[in-house]
């Protein structure tokens, strides 16, 4: 009897060990099927290499999502200060391990003391100049303050010392910022201009290193003792003195009375995913309006023909007029009636927008309601995925290059311009309202696969976000073919632009059909994202910006 038994035993362990052997076969081949530069863990795609390098790294410590997505927009404040930095504001798109998705939106506010009659002040084309009238209240660290209260893993300090480091010790000038560098070389921007010289006195250039110690200061402050030092402390003493000597308008009570907002995500389906994204005055809703126009075409396979490409091409245009057209209903909700918007996420609003699409002509301006509003541009994205699920989309601005031009030399902040956004988009602002944005962090899940993607460049987001979602999602491109696809792109006054190296038959046949080609002098569109399908993880960041994804 002992014996039977023995043997049984025996039998079940051999039984238990095989499964066991079936299992780890199984978990290997499954990883084999992984195709070279993916990733088994996790992964950051944030506009700069060394950005997602940082990134990375802090997820590799043990840190969350959250963690690894503050430590990559830290870096790109040095990196990238044209485009994003501590005196701006950011939004997150923020899933948990539980699949939940939250919105924290820390972008700037309008100040209390505002000038009544700033908007007539609205020019007709990009600001290029310095100007403090247009500074907002900044967001940026307070929202990295709530999103790591709510999900960060290791301390608050820690997130800091990678960029504290490299801007006190100094690094090679990047390409990409050294290409604005001459919009600073104006007599009313000397101060900022002091950053970027040479101990002879001349303009940096890419390779020479490039040092922020003043703003290394202002962050390891804010290190050691959190976010209220920027709102209430030495910090914001020293900011609000800086900025009233240019003629700015902020006060120390616009700084302590700023609040962070927490909000539930939209969300819309896209065929087997469900799209997860920022409630107005955020631009998602513009963008899941597009793609819920263009989807009812049912395009499932890629475009071969040019007769194909450009009725493809014609309907996406027609979609982007439209949308110009409702881009007025974009506002903050706290001040104004978001129910028009949400009327956007509804198929059947789609529907009743692609029924007014001809196929074979355009209109004028009036046939899509639009009311002109003004271009903008600029931005950071940073994309983070973890081994738990977890995931973070995160885009973060100063508005124009280098916001507003203001510089404050006590604190080595770069001052953001982002109630220009107002500009013909309002008839008026309230004291504490949020412009409205093109910002469109987005996270699409499905049962099997996560997609985290956004996008830089201002009005061109959508451009660039709905181009390679759809040559990804439907097309069947890669990451990186989706994203480095040309795209087209509508302006505010409906004029068609084309980036280099779109396909010069489509773009003959496009304006046959009546479009009004315009050359752009430079396109801004920089989507990065990050997918998990099953085990493997696809990072990649947009060469457009000369970025680079990293993982693990």
């Amino acid at each position: 009897m002992a014996r039977s038994k023995a043997r049984v035993y025996t039998c079940c362990a051999l039984i238990l060990l095989c499964l066991v052997a079936i299992i780890v076969c199984i978990a290997v081949l499954a990883r084999r099927k992984c195709s070279t530069g993916t990733f088994s863990k996790a992964a950051v795609a944030a506009d700069s290499g060394r950005c997602s390098e940082i990134g990375r790294d802090i997820l590799q410590k043990g840190g969350s999502a959250v963690d690894g997505a503050i430590a990559a927009l830290l870096c790109t404040s040095i990196m990238n200060p044209q485009s994003a930095g501590i005196g701006g504001g950011s939004i997150f798109t923020i899933m948990d391990v539980s699949g939940k998705v939250k919105i924290i939106n820390s972008r700037e506010t309008a100040p209390a003391n505002l000038n009544p009659d700033l908007l007539k002040s609205c020019n007709s084309t990009i600001q290029v100049k310095k100007d403090s009238r247009w500074i907002g209240v900044p967001g940026e660290i307070r929202g990295y303050e709530a999103a790591h209260r709510l999900y960060g893993k290791l301390p608050w300090a820690d997130l800091f010392q990678p960029t504290i480091k490299l801007a006190r010790e100094g690094f090679p000038l990047p390409y990409v910022q050294s290409l604005y560098l001459p919009t600073i070389n104006t007599s009313n921007t000397q101060s900022l201009r002091k950053l970027y010289l040479d101990e002879n006195g001349n303009l940096l250039k890419a390779g020479d290193t490039v040092k922020f110690e003043k703003l290394a200061d202002t962050l390891e402050m804010i290190a050691e003792k959190g976010a209220d030092v920027f709102y209430s402390g030495t910090i914001a003493m020293d900011l609000i003195s800086d900025i009233k000597k240019e003629g700015g308008n902020l006060t120390l009570q616009d700084l302590a009375s700023y609040k962070v907002t927490v909000t539930d995500a939209w969300a819309v389906p896209l065929g087997e995913y469900q799209m997860y994204f920022p409630p107005p005055p955020a631009g998602g809703i513009i963008l899941s309006l597009i793609l819920n126009i263009m989807k009812g075409y049912k395009m499932n396979s890629d475009l071969k023909t040019t007769d194909e490409k450009t009725l493809f091409y014609h309907r996406y245009i027609e979609a982007f007029k439209f949308a110009n057209g409702l881009k007025k209903h974009i506002r903050d909700p706290k001040f104004h009636s978001d129910k028009m918007a949400k009327n956007f996420t509804e198929g059947s609003f789609a529907d009743n927008i692609r029924s007014l699409i001809s196929s074979d002509k355009t209109h004028d301006l009036q046939y899509y309601g639009i009311t002109l509003y003004l271009e903008s541009m600029g931005t950071t994205h940073v994309s983070v995925l973890t081994e738990d699920g977890a995931a973070v989309s995160v885009t973060s601005s100063i508005n124009h290059i280098f916001g507003s031009k203001v510089f404050s030399p006590s604190t080595g902040i770069i001052l953001n311009n982002q109630l220009y956004d107002f500009c013909r988009r309002a008839d008026s602002i309230s004291a504490g309202e949020q412009p409205p944005s093109s910002m469109a962090p987005v996270l699409l899940k499905s049962q099997s696969k996560t997609l985290v993607i956004g996008s830089t460049g201002g009005n061109m987001i959508t451009t660039g976000m709905a181009s390679a979602l759809m040559n990804h999602l439907w097309f069947g491109k890669s990451l990186k073919d989706a994203i480095n696809t040309p795209v087209v792109y509508v302006d505010s006054e409906n004029a068609v632009k084309f980036e280099p190296n779109f396909e010069k038959d489509v773009i003959e046949a496009l304006k046959k059909k009546g479009h009004n080609h315009q050359p752009a002098t430079r396109f801004y569109n920089v989507v990065n994202a990050v997918e998990k399908e099953d085990s493997c993880i696809s990072a990649w960041s947009d060469e457009r910006k000369k970025g680079k994804a990293a993982g693990y």
